[in-house]
């Protein structure tokens, strides 16, 4: 469905049939010259028929187009190799995640390591491509952007903002004049992002919060978010993702009173707004998840002195200190 939310800035929003997500907002900037599309879509015939839908519809030119990947996550990328195949001219990334995206090996190697921090058993990680939309499986050439780094579309001059958290490279575009932000899923409305592990050497929910605390000193009216609605007030919703985290934070210190935990274990204790009557009922995708966001919160503990990380036989545990 395409929605003009700014004078010629249009929002497709693209379903994402059986996705908790339900949907994505690929976000499309016209001008004379170039057009820019911001995020597309898993890489599944349904989205691609959306996405092209709303493309036909505006009667954008793909010769004269270019795409921003706002991070690596397959429903924001996932259709960046069709697009490219239609006549889509340069596709925009951070290094990072552009590298992450393409590092098919690394990635594969980190994800089985993980199901192991995590203390499932087995490997389940491919399970992601059947419930989350087809895996990218050639390298992606992208042109890399980094903090700004400015992109001219007519009346508007957006700037690459660096916001990692919810992926370590996460981007957004700012555009100053018009107090525009579009920011991935940095800030979604109404849903919290996931905030997971991305190895032991870095803090990523500290991360995370120092980019939330930079956005909230931009000046702007419009937060075009990736799902769900449009935010008007940024800084109230910064106020109330930082209030969550810190609520989260307390919730898993008072869990670790009844002994130590693994963070699977810490996630099947842990209270999540998701229409399952137990963990038992959650799929393997949401369990992943969901344990991830609790090991980012149990590593952020463990930085700053809290709790401890224990490694047994392979097993990750956490206790309070």
């Amino acid at each position: 469905m395409i929605t003009e939310v700014y004078p010629n800035i249009f929002k497709n929003e693209i379903p994402l049939p059986k996705n908790p997500l339900r949907a994505i907002n690929s976000y499309i900037i016209l001008s004379e010259n170039r057009n820019l599309i911001i995020d597309t879509g898993f890489n599944t015939v349904e989205c691609q028929t959306e996405l092209m839908k709303g493309l036909e519809e505006l009667n954008v030119d793909l010769n004269k187009t270019d795409l921003f990947i706002t991070h690596m996550h397959t429903d924001h990328s996932g259709l960046a190799p069709a697009l490219k195949k239609r006549g889509v001219q340069t596709i925009y990334f951070s290094q990072i995640d552009g590298d992450l995206l393409n590092q098919t090996s690394k990635r594969d190697i980190f994800f089985k390591a993980l199901n192991q921090i995590l203390g499932f058993k087995g490997d389940n990680s491919s399970s992601f491509g059947k419930e989350f939309g087809t895996r990218q499986t050639e390298p992606l050439e992208f042109t890399p952007l980094s903090e700004g780094n400015q992109l001219v579309l007519g009346d508007y001059c957006v700037e690459v903002v660096d916001i990692p958290g919810h992926t370590p490279g996460h981007i957004g575009l700012y555009e100053r004049n018009h107090r525009l932000f579009f920011c991935g899923d940095h800030i979604l409305d109404e849903i919290t992002p996931n905030i997971t592990f991305w190895g032991f050497e870095e803090d990523i929910l500290a991360t995370y919060f120092k980019s939330l605390n930079k956005v909230y000193q931009y000046e702007i009216d419009y937060l075009f978010t990736a799902h769900r609605k449009i935010v008007r007030d940024h800084q109230k919703r910064i106020t109330e993702l930082l209030n969550h985290h810190d609520v989260r934070l307390k919730e898993i210190l008072d869990i670790l009173r009844d002994g130590r935990k693994t963070p699977g274990e810490m996630a099947a204790s842990m209270h999540w707004d998701l229409s399952h009557k137990s963990w038992d009922d959650f799929p393997h995708s949401q369990k992943w998840f969901a344990s991830g966001e609790a090991l980012s919160h149990l590593e952020h503990l463990a930085h700053i002195g809290l709790v401890d990380r224990i490694e047994e036989s392979g097993m990750f545990f956490y206790r309070l200190k």
